[in-house]
C-alpha cells in the first residue's frame, strides 16, 4: 500500500471519497488575472495605473510586451494543476503596428491574440472594462461624472467591452464573466451622495442596451468600500452593486478585499447563492487598508472554498484571482496565488459537509466542533501531492527552482 492508498482509506473511513474529490478539483476553473504580469499597466497607454488603486515594487523582469506577458503566464500555467480561465483587462488590447484605438473604440479585433492564446491551450477568457488609467478618469470619475461627455465615452467603452466578451465567448465556446468595476469616489465627504449614484445607473443602463446573451456573458458589477484618493465616498458600494445586479438580473461579485476589515465573503456567499443562480468572486487578500496581495492558504480562503463546496453548487460560482505584487517575482505570485486557491478548494471537498450539518441540525455542537478540529490532522497533503503527479506538475516547493531558473534565463535579461 502505497502513501496516497492510506490516506484514501483514511479518509474512505469518514465517508470522503478522495478520487471524487481529485476529479472535482481537476474540472475547477479559476481566472487567472492577466494584470499580475505587468503591474496593471497593460498595453494601450504609457499612463501610470490610477483610480484609487497602486502598485508597490520595482522587482526585475516586468512584462512589457504582449509576447512576455503570454510566456511568462505559460510559465505559471505549466506550474498549476488544472485547467483554468485567462482574465483579461480592456487596457491588455494588442494592436497591429501603428494601429491604436481609444477604449470607447475598441473591437474585437483588438483582442484575436488573446482569444488565439486562450484556445490553444483550451481555455477561457473573462474580460473587465478598465475604467482606470486613462485621461478621461483623471478626475476619479467616469460613469458617475457630471460632465455628460466623459459619461459617453465611458458608456460606449462598456458597450464596446460587452461585444468583445461576447467575441470571447463564441470563439472559445465558454462562456465569459465581464466585470464591470468604476474607481469613482471622493476624496472628502461629498455635498451629494444621491448624485452621483444615480449617474452611475444611468450610466449602467445605457451599457446594457447592447444586446448580449446571458447565458454567454455573464455581466458582473463589483463593489469597493473605498480607495487611494476617494477615502470618503465610494459611488459604487456594496449596497449600490447588490441592489442594481438584483434589479437587473445581473451577477453579483464580491471581491474579499473589498470590505471592511470586520467583514468576511465566507460568510456573504450562502446568502447570495439563495438569490443568485450565479455569483462571482475576486479572491485576493486584504491587508489593513489594502486589498490586493497575494493569496495565501489561510483562513478565510479556506472558509471561502468550504463555503462554495458545502453549498453543493461549485458551478455556480466564478472564482477569480485580483491582486498585484511588483515586490516579489510576479510569475511566483501567480503560481502561490493559484495554488493556494487549489490547496483551500481540494481541502474543502476532502470535508464531510454532510456529516457535519447533520451535527449542527442535531444540536450536537460538541461532537461537530471536536470532529472538525480532529479532522485538522487528516492528510490532506497526501491527496494534494496526488492531485499534482496527476497533472504533471511539482507537488512541493520544486516548483520555486522552475520560476528562480525562468527568472534567470529570461526575467533577468528584459
Amino acid at each position: 500500500m502505497n502513501v496516497y492508498q492510506w490516506a484514501q482509506e483514511k479518509y474512505a473511513a469518514r465517508g470522503v471519497d478522495t478520487e471524487a474529490a481529485i476529479k472535482a478539483l481537476q474540472d475547477f476553473s479559476i481566472s487567472m488575472h492577466c494584470w499580475q504580469g505587468d503591474d496593471v499597466i497593460g498595453f494601450d497607454s504609457k499612463q501610470g495605473l490610477s483610480g484609487g488603486i497602486q502598485t508597490t515594487g520595482n522587482y526585475p523582469g516586468r512584462a512589457t510586451t504582449p509576447a512576455e506577458l503570454m510566456a511568462d503566464m505559460d510559465k505559471a500555467l505549466s506550474l498549476i494543476g488544472g485547467k483554468h480561465k485567462i482574465n483579461v483587462h480592456a487596457c491588455y488590447a494588442i494592436f497591429e503596428e501603428g494601429e491604436f484605438a481609444d477604449r470607447d473604440a475598441l473591437e474585437p479585433k483588438h483582442f484575436a491574440k488573446w482569444v488565439e492564446y486562450a484556445k490553444a491551450r483550451g481555455m477561457g477568457l473573462d474580460f473587465n472594462p478598465t475604467f482606470f488609467s486613462h485621461p478621461k478618469a483623471a478626475s476619479g470619475l467616469t460613469l458617475s461624472n457630471p460632465d455628460e461627455s466623459i459619461r459617453k465615452f465611458w458608456v460606449e467603452h462598456g458597450k464596446a467591452c460587452i461585444r468583445i466578451a461576447s467575441y470571447f465567448a463564441k470563439e472559445t465556446g465558454i462562456p465569459c464573466v465581464m466585470n464591470v468595476w468604476i474607481p469613482d469616489g471622493y476624496k472628502e465627504v461629498p455635498a451629494d451622495r444621491m448624485g452621483p449614484r444615480a449617474r452611475f445607473a444611468q450610466s449602467m443602463d445605457e451599457m446594457l442596451e447592447e444586446p448580449f446573451d446571458k447565458n454567454e456573458v455573464l455581466i458582473c458589477l463589483e463593489s469597493k468600500v473605498f480607495g487611494i484618493g476617494v477615502e470618503s465616498y465610494t459611488v459604487g458600494s456594496a449596497e449600490f452593486t447588490l441592489n442594481y445586479v438584483n434589479q437587473k438580473g445581473l451577477v453579483p461579485l464580491m471581491d474579499n478585499g473589498h470590505y471592511h476589515p470586520t467583514e468576511v465573503v465566507s460568510d456573504k456567499l450562502s446568502a447570495m447563492l439563495l438569490f443568485h443562480k450565479k455569483v462571482a468572486l475576486h479572491v485576493t487578500r486584504g491587508v489593513r487598508w489594502d486589498s490586493d496581495h497575494v493569496v495565501r492558504f489561510d483562513d478565510e480562503t479556506r472558509e471561502i472554498a468550504k463555503e462554495i463546496v458545502a453549498s453543493g453548487r461549485m458551478n455556480d460560482v466564478a472564482v477569480a484571482l485580483d491582486f498585484f505584487d511588483a515586490s516579489i517575482n510576479r510569475v511566483a505570485a501567480w503560481v502561490v496565488g493559484m495554488r493556494n486557491m487549489q490547496r483551500a478548494m481540494l481541502s474543502a471537498l476532502l470535508t464531510p459537509h454532510a456529516d457535519w450539518k447533520k451535527l449542527q441540525d442535531e444540536a450536537d455542537f460538541t461532537s461537530m466542533l471536536a470532529l472538525s478540529e480532529e479532522f485538522k490532522s487528516m492528510p490532506e497533503c497526501v491527496v494534494w501531492e496526488e492531485f499534482c503527479n496527476r497533472c504533471g506538475v511539482p507537488a512541493d516547493e520544486q516548483w520555486l527552482a522552475e520560476v528562480k531558473k525562468y527568472e534567470a534565463e529570461v526575467l533577468s535579461k528584459r
